[in-house]
Formats: structure tokens, sequence, C-alpha cells
């Protein structure tokens, strides 16, 4: 609670790694997987499988207890009509390039009832014991992408700014709808969690983003973007920003002025340096200084100290990449200094 006010050190990871003594219960391990569809899409193993994982990772620092139900990045794109791929790593999104269709909730929509299936059999298996994540629904300009195609989205922004302008609020009205939904299933006590960057908090929780946003001006963004990301600050209790890319970088000022947005989290991007490298402390002090906290992922435990005595000890989440859990003891020890 103090991160998401400015305030603290928290010291996390993202995802989990195994405990190295005995399981926090004695889970039966569930037989392997036939193939990628049953290890994502089929609800009753995919439960069994997340249920037995959290019994066997570690919780040290302040690594949560949160199960990744997550269906792909992006996964309301294929509630309102796009197909989903099992890939070996992730679930990919599979447009229908060129559909020109209504934005219009399906309730009876195939993966629409897969995300509540696997939600309520992960619900019932926790009992308690740990948060059921939140699904990658994403908003905005990255599920009409998902939905119709980059390129498509982008020309329709040229050509017909008003009806993409109408789109989007019609994706959004949906977003509220199935995270409303699914917030009833989920949460513990009017608390939930979400699955990327396993953030947590009471009420209404969620990570946003715009990864298209690369591809378009300052303007576009704050035509496009920006008042749809505002809505969904406005009306969940706490936010976090996924700014993803240096070519991002150019719309954090747009994204900074969002009043209700609590925190930004920083991606670097591939073949960039990663979040603990001291040419990203710029970055991380001015977020803090208008006002909102930082998360700064993949931090190494070299980098750990340096990024703390440059950018400060409040309002930051720092996510190691942890190999052990020697690690985390160790890094406690350096965190401990700077509390």
């Amino acid at each position: 609670m103090d991160w998401w006010q400015g305030k603290g050190i928290v010291l996390t990871m993202w995802e989990h790694l195994k405990k190295t003594d005995v399981p926090c219960e004695d889970i039966p391990e569930p037989p392997t997987a036939k193939d990628l569809n049953q290890f994502w899409f089929d609800p009753d193993w995919r439960s069994d499988y997340l249920h037995y994982q959290m019994s066997r990772y570690s919780y040290k620092a302040d690594i949560l207890p949160v199960a990744n139900t997550q269906l792909g990045p992006g996964s309301l794109s294929a509630i309102l009509g796009a197909e989903l791929e099992a890939r070996t790593d992730t679930i990919w999104v599979r447009d229908h390039a060129g559909s020109d269709a209504d934005i219009v909730l399906d309730l009876n929509n195939k993966w629409l009832l897969l995300h509540f299936d696997l939600l309520r059999k992960c619900k019932e298996k926790s009992q308690g014991r740990y948060f059921v994540g939140c699904p990658d629904l994403m908003e905005g300009l990255d599920v009409l992408a998902g939905l119709n195609g980059s390129d498509h989205v982008l020309m329709e922004m040229m050509l017909n700014p008003e009806r993409m302008l109408n789109r989007l609020q019609a994706v959004n009205d949906v977003y509220f709808d199935v995270f409303d939904k699914i917030y009833d299933m989920i949460n513990i006590d009017d608390e939930m969690a979400f699955c990327y960057f396993s953030i947590w908090g009471p009420g209404k929780v969620a990570k946003l983003q715009c990864d298209i946003s690369i591809m378009i001006s300052e303007e576009d963004f704050r035509t496009f973007a920006i008042p749809f990301l505002r809505e969904q600050c406005n009306r969940l209790d706490y936010t976090l920003y996924h700014l993803d890319g240096v070519d991002a970088i150019r719309h954090l000022d747009a994204v900074l002025e969002l009043e209700n947005l609590n925190a930004v989290q920083w991606t670097p991007g591939y073949g960039q340096p990663q979040g603990g490298n001291a040419c990203w402390y710029d970055l991380y002090r001015k977020i803090l200084s208008n006002g909102k906290s930082v998360m700064a992922n993949w931090v190494m435990m070299d980098e750990l100290e340096p990024l703390l005595d440059h950018v400060g000890n409040q309002g930051l989440n720092i996510q190691v990449d942890f190999r052990n859990e020697q690690e985390i003891d160790q890094a406690l020890k350096i965190v401990d200094k700077y509390r």
C-alpha cells in the first residue's frame, strides 16, 4: 500500500521460483499435458497445474502468491472475435485482418467462457490460500490491433478518426463489463491481484498499456489513447502503466498527466540494457518527481544497491531477476539498509 502511494520499497520478482525446502502444502503433481492446447486451454488440467505450482513456489521478500491465469497478452481481442494460438512459452492472438465488425460483447464467445471457466476452477482450488490473478485483457488500441491487425488500426486512425474513437469507446465499455465480471469471481474480501507483474491492491487493480504507441505521434497518442486510459484510471482503484520500449518514452509526459494513475513500469525492450541499468536512473527520477511510483524490472543483483543509491528509497517496486532463494536473502539484507 505504501508503494501505491509513492512511499517505501517493494522487493519482488515477476513470476516465481521454486522453494528449496519443503513445499507449502503436499499437492499431487498433475500428469504431463498431452499437448499445448491442454496446457493452456483445458481449465481442469491448468487449474490443477497452477494449484500444484503455487504450493511449490517461494514467497520470500514481497513475492506475492498470484496464480498466473493469463490467456495470452491481450485476450480481450479474442473475446471480441480474434483467435488464440497455443505456443510453448505464451499464447499468440491471431487477428481477423481487415475485419470491420462492430465492437459488441458476445456472452457466448468461446474464449470468454474459457476465461470464466478457468477462473472459477482456480478460485475453487485456491480456497483463499493464494490469489487468482486477473488475465491480461489489455485495452484500447492494442485490443483493436489484436482484433483487426496493426496496419488496419493505423490506417483507420488516419482515414476515419471519428469512427476509430467510437470503436475505442466501445472497447472500453466491453473492457469494464468483462473486468467487473472477473473481479466478482476472483476478489478476496474486496482485494485482487493482476497476473502481469503480480500487482495487488484493495479494490480493482490493473496494468494498462498502449504498445502500438511506438508507431504513432505524440498528438495521436493524446487523441486515441489518453482519453480511454484516463477513463480506466478514474474507474479503477489502482493502476500501473506498462511503458514498453525506448520509442514509447516520447509519450511519457502524456502518461504522467493521468491524474489518477498510480505507477509506471518500465520495459526497455529487446537488445536494450534492462531495468537496473544506470542509463534509466533519470527516467525513474522523472516518474517519481511527477508523483507516480516506479516499477523497475529485471534488475540484477549487482545493480540493486546502485539503483537505490541514485534513485532513492521511496516509491520503488524492484523486480529482481532472482535465480534462487539465497539471492533473495542477499537482496533483503541490501534493501533493509535503505528502509
